[in-house]
């Protein structure tokens, strides 16, 4: 990372990843734990979008799993269409994707990243169930959440515009880099715009979140009466809220360090941060995958449907659709697989009690007799 700021520019920062870093150790292995990072957190939170939409089929929506959903589409953005753009800079070291990727990359995370923040906070103000229309027809989803939705999309895609506006290619040698650089003249209101961004984007909607579902889990837990199911979702919504707020700390505070013009921070912390901010969008799937009882019934399904389809030892067993969760459907195949087999008797021994119902049978070839003595006494 040899390069020197500018004397006109108040701040001087790499886009879309550290380059002209030394060494082939992080050239290497950067990229692979990006990719890793990336399958196994795109792969998590499709499943969970699989799984809210076939609950809204099923008429089983709520307001929280709108926000929900849009979280995972958001953390799937995240990492299909910013992760493997840290990835190639990482391993080509220079900037190879052109001038409309580098003017787009960090203003689109940013967008991203501000959104999660903001959704989680619209969390607190959201049913959990819905309760069904009266005529049996799907719960209706109040129109508010989608306008919330919107709004917050708007929003989160405007705070980071000066991230588009300040990314330029600056040629290095034989090589091209894409930079973040301010001029000196906006770094009066350019100051005070990156101390209330972190502010109003990232500490008070985090702060917020948190105290909030920290003070209704103890409500639940102890004055709700009947406080299992609540306090369980009150429980999800506060781990995802608190794995946000921890894992984009390091991002938020060493973007701040930079833009405030204090000295640079260490390159491994920046690196550090890059990471995290993907390993939160891999995360949050699992805290609802491992304690959302929705999603991991959902999950349960899922694995049985798609284990009956490709099972060809039993060809006469059918998969049940039910409405309950996954021990139901299991249960019940189990439970049709019993009967059927139980319906199954041995050729010979239903011929002979079919004869002795539907046939009169004479004294001399009656094969037991003795029966029939006993009648007759």
């Amino acid at each position: 990372m040899d390069i020197n700021r500018p004397a006109n520019v108040s701040f001087f920062d790499f886009v879309g990843g550290v380059q002209l870093l030394q060494g082939e150790e992080t050239r290497t292995a950067m990229p692979v734990v990006l990719i890793g990072i990336c399958v196994s957190g795109a792969v998590g939170n499709f499943l969970v979008l699989l799984i809210l939409i076939r609950d809204f089929r099923n008429k089983r929506g709520s307001e929280v799993k709108v926000l929900l959903s849009s979280l995972a589409s958001l953390d799937l953005a995240i990492l299909l269409l910013c992760a493997p753009v840290r990835a190639i800079t990482y391993y080509k070291q220079t900037w190879t994707l052109g001038s409309f990727v580098c003017s787009t990359t960090d203003w689109f995370q940013h967008s991203c990243v501000v959104a999660k923040t903001l959704l989680l906070a619209v969390t607190t103000r959201a049913k959990h169930t819905l309760v069904p229309s009266p005529n049996m027809g799907p719960p209706n989803i109040p129109t508010w959440i989608h306008g919330a939705v919107a709004f917050i999309c708007v929003v989160s895609m405007m705070f980071p515009i000066p991230q588009m506006l300040f990314a330029s290619l600056v040629p290095h040698a034989r090589d091209t880099i894409c930079v973040s650089k301010m001029p000196a003249c906006a770094a009066d209101f350019m100051s005070l715009f990156y101390k209330i961004y972190p502010t109003a984007c990232y500490v008070v909607p985090v702060i917020f979140t948190i105290a909030y579902y920290t003070k209704a889990l103890h409500t639940a837990v102890n004055h709700a009466p009947s406080p299992q199911h609540q306090s369980k979702v009150t429980l999800v919504l506060l781990c995802l809220s608190g794995a946000l707020g921890l894992m984009l700390l390091p991002e938020w505070g060493t973007f701040t360090w930079i833009r405030l013009g204090y000295n640079k921070p260490p390159v491994g912390l920046i690196i550090f941060a890059q990471v995290m901010v993907y390993a939160c969008s891999s995360f949050s799937p699992v805290i609802l995958m491992t304690m959302y009882d929705d999603v991991r019934q959902g999950l349960i399904q899922i694995w049985f449907i798609a284990s009956c389809r490709g099972s060809k030892q039993l060809p006469s067993i059918k998969c049940q659709k039910t409405e309950g969760n996954g021990a139901e459907v299991g249960a019940n195949s189990v439970e049709n697989a019993i009967a059927q087999e139980g319906e199954k008797t041995i050729p010979d021994v239903e011929h002979f009690w079919t004869g002795r119902r539907n046939t009169h049978v004479e004294v001399e070839q009656d094969p037991v007799p003795w029966e029939r003595e006993e009648k007759m006494l």
